[in-house]
């Protein structure tokens, strides 16, 4: 395939063709995020899934990971780290309890709280694969120069902030 002529840019010109009144240009951004978010989305998997963790899984331990001694979080500060829902949350961390990668205990600065840690089998887990998901970004994102990574970055930065703020 060439220049523009992926899937959007197809459909694009379809529309041009049978609606020429009408500016589908939008599609150009908007269904091109959709089909990257798809095919990273199958990319990114793999490593993860031969680790035995479901979609998130590694997201809830990198979470933990990432929030330093003790590594541990409320329910709600993991939903709020993660932007998924609260029964997304219940579900992800029960696996990981069932896998023995993080437990729940009582919140020592509020007795009635409870708290989801990282223990020592997550922590391995998590560090081994934060190198292998890198490496494996670095790879998805080797067609563009660093140069076009960091526009690219930037860009994506500005309109994530735009829609954030719209809600």
């Amino acid at each position: 395939m060439g220049k523009d002529q992926d899937a959007v840019a197809r459909i694009v010109a379809s529309w041009g063709e049978e609606r020429p009144d009408l500016d589908a240009s939008p599609m150009l951004v908007v269904g091109r995020l959709q089909r990257v978010t798809q095919l990273l989305d199958a990319e990114l998997r793999p490593p993860f899934a031969a680790a035995g963790l479901g979609q998130g899984d590694f997201d809830v331990l990198a979470a933990l990971r990432r929030a330093g001694p003790p590594y541990a979080r409320s329910p709600s500060e993991l939903r709020d780290a993660l932007m998924v829902t609260s029964g997304a949350i219940t579900k992800q961390v029960d696996r990981l309890v069932a896998k023995g990668l993080v437990s729940r205990e009582v919140d020592p600065s509020d007795g009635r709280g409870r708290r989801v840690a990282l223990i020592d089998a997550g922590h391995a887990v998590v560090d081994e694969l934060i190198g292998t998901h890198l490496d494996n970004e670095r790879r998805l994102l080797s067609p563009l120069k660093t140069a076009q990574q960091a526009q690219l970055a930037g860009l994506l930065g500005i309109l994530a902030e735009a829609l954030e703020g719209d809600r």
